[in-house]
């Protein structure tokens, strides 16, 4: 069975690495024997692994793809990536790919083209890395109905948010101290941006609701607004600051959403710790259901591509394919003033009688009611000190339009110094 490799970063080496020392393994598992023919490469005096054979090594990525049973692409990217798995499909070779942004920007056409080529896709290694995730959702919940996801799906800002709870790190400082660990791209743009979670967040929920979601049909705000004050509040209203990816079914269609959260110290999510990964799912016969695992890094991410490399492997050896896109259900995609959920309001106000009503007044007058409510002194400082109350109040579930209505309205009214943070609850 002739295997290519596209691209040789700290993921492919690893790739790489499994291939060559497990090869005995995987031979009994798959029934054929993988042939390691070929690593594209941008540069092939780029210094490497010596796991990685230098007589492997090439440029001509659009060549060697047309000479394998299975290609593995962990190049990332939109091009040349698709370009080169749409010329390996047409050729017969079957792909594993760990490309989240492709996936969710243009899956279905990879999809279609593998379909009509009889061969498989396989993308376990897209989201949350070593965790099964999308072989669980795609298969061994086929029977069911999943009705949420909820995720903790990007390990850089989880340890980033991790960090300011724990240590009391600002945001720059934590982001500082990940890219000092390799957890961080020198960049950190796609993960505290949200971008990297959302991309995942599409894949979920095209695979839970049969649905097509592309990244654009996603609500996205990264953790780039959360303060060191927001992560102190979180903890002393029981809460902790998530960066979540959620997507839900609705009776009306999809809502498919990433943003940072409070979540109940009691809820599982809040212990996943550093720079893990976990998913939960909510299902109606089979209940909740929760992943949890590393999510990112070039030993667990190569781990899930060799899972999918023995998959589409067997498939060729003993005939049969795996699971192709399922979008039966074309759901619509709900926009994002939709979604519907709990709140935390947080804000500074002239401390004087009545003021408390008055702001109650105003969420009522939008259709949101309150759950708590949390008064005690601003802190003395430029913006706060005598004569101002710091309000923190818990909504219940409201939808997206009229909080922000309700936000506005607040920030405008006389007795309010400043709406300090608005954030949502989730997983009560």
């Amino acid at each position: 069975m002739r295997v290519a490799v596209l691209g040789c970063g700290v993921v492919g080496t690893e790739v790489v690495r499994l291939l060559t020392t497990q090869a005995d393994d995987l031979a009994a598992r798959t029934g054929a024997r993988l042939e390691l023919v070929g690593i594209a490469v941008r540069d092939t005096a780029t210094p490497r692994d010596a796991v990685v054979d230098p007589a492997l090594l090439t440029t001509d990525a659009e060549e060697l793809v047309t000479r394998a049973d299975v290609v593995i692409e962990v190049v990332g990217g939109i091009e040349p990536a698709r370009s080169l798995l749409l010329r390996a499909i047409e050729h017969g070779a079957s792909v594993v790919t760990a490309n989240k942004a492709l996936l969710a920007q243009d899956g279905p056409t990879l999809y279609a083209a593998a379909d009509a080529a009889g061969v498989d896709v396989y993308f376990e290694a897209a989201v949350a890395g070593a965790i099964p995730i999308v072989r669980p959702v795609r298969e061994s919940l086929a029977g069911d109905r999943v009705r949420r996801v909820l995720g903790i799906v990007n390990g850089t800002t989880n340890y980033v948010l991790d960090r300011m709870t724990t240590e009391g790190l600002d945001l720059d400082q934590a982001v500082k101290e990940a890219q000092a660990l390799g957890y961080a791209e020198a960049d950190p743009t796609a993960d505290v941006e949200g971008f990297d979670a959302a991309a995942k967040a599409a894949i979920l929920a095209s695979l839970a609701f049969h649905t097509r979601v592309s990244i654009d049909d996603v609500d996205r705000e990264g953790i780039t607004a959360i303060t060191a004050d927001d992560v102190a509040w979180a903890e002393r209203t029981g809460y902790v600051i998530k960066l979540l990816a959620i997507a839900e079914r609705r009776d009306e269609g999809v809502q498919v959403r990433v943003h940072p959260a409070l979540v109940p110290l009691a809820h599982p999510l809040a212990g996943v710790r550093g720079a893990f990964n976990a998913v939960f799912v909510e299902a109606e016969a089979a209940g909740e259901l929760m992943f949890y695992g590393r999510g990112a890094g070039g030993a667990p991410t190569a781990s899930a591509v060799l899972g999918d490399v023995v998959s589409a492997a067997r498939h060729r050896v003993l005939g049969g394919k795996g699971p192709v896109e399922s979008s039966y259900a074309d759901l619509p995609v709900l926009p994002a003033s939709s979604a519907r959920t709990r709140y935390q309001v947080r804000l500074d106000v002239q401390d004087r009688p009545g003021v408390l009503a008055q702001v109650a007044a105003l969420l009522a007058d939008h259709g949101v009611s309150i759950e708590a409510v949390r008064q005690a002194p601003a802190p003395l400082g430029p913006d706060g000190g005598d004569g101002l109350a710091r309000l923190i109040i818990t909504t219940h579930e409201a939808s997206e339009e009229s909080l922000a209505a309700t936000v506005a309205a607040i920030t405008e009214h006389e007795a309010v110094r400043r709406v300090l943070s608005v954030l949502r609850v989730e997983g009560v």
